[in-house]
């Protein structure tokens, strides 16, 4: 059994998977939530299902890109249980759980263009096909009506995430499908995070850190007066 973690967006979520099938989940909706509600959401879905830490036989977590803070709660804690039960640490790009979720809900579909939010008119985002394979890397764009032209001429391209919503307006092309609702969750990470168990694709527990994908920057709020 392995317990999925996903922490990159504002929606916290856990799942457990077997056999790469998910067998229970549980989310919750919360900005900056997520070092609250985490573990009590774990020790409930475990509780639930009338299991306990003993029997996860690894962890798998979002890895990013996403939300800084969400992504560092979610690896701290996936690694906190790791160290001390010692188990397999398993990493599932968040973007690929997008797709999951997208060619789950569109059979026909042969090209996904997963997106997070990044803040302004930036996404992070890459495509990939229905068999894994990369079209366009992954990386933090700047949303415009020239973005995508090229691909969109060539084949349809289905748009999800959060970060999708905001490019309706710019990107026109018919071949261009925006599907709505949805996040990435830890109940599309089952089959990712089989596979990588199963050919034992670990990372460190020391070690691994989030992709972040861009460096974090830390804003002082309206109004906030500064001690000098």
């Amino acid at each position: 059994m392995i317990l999925c973690i996903e922490t990159s967006t504002d929606v916290c979520s856990v799942a457990l998977v077997k056999n790469g099938n998910t067998i229970a989940h549980k989310e919750v909706v919360g900005t900056n939530a997520h070092a609250a509600t985490l573990t009590p959401l774990i020790q409930a879905l475990l509780e639930e299902n009338n299991s306990n830490m003993t029997q996860v036989e690894a962890v798998a977590v979002s890895s990013g890109p996403g939300s800084y803070t969400g992504l560092r709660i979610g690896v701290s804690t996936a690694k906190g249980i790791c160290y001390a039960l010692g188990k397999p640490l398993i990493a599932v790009n968040s973007l690929h759980v997008i797709a999951e979720a997208i060619f789950a809900e569109y059979p026909d579909a042969h090209l996904a263009a997963p997106m997070i939010d990044a803040r302004r008119m930036e996404v992070y985002t890459e495509i990939i096909n229905r068999e894994g394979e990369i079209v366009m890397p992954v990386e933090a764009k700047v949303i415009d009506s020239t973005s995508f032209r090229v691909e969109l001429l060539r084949d349809e391209i289905y748009f999800g995430g959060n970060g999708s919503d905001k490019c309706r307006q710019e990107i026109t092309s018919a071949n261009a499908k925006f599907v709505e609702g949805i996040v990435p969750l830890a109940k599309n990470m089952a089959r990712l995070a089989q596979y990588k168990y199963d050919t034992k694709q670990f990372e460190s527990v020391a070690y691994f850190e989030p992709f972040y994908l861009k460096e974090f920057v830390a804003t002082t709020p309206k109004n906030k007066v500064l001690d000098i």
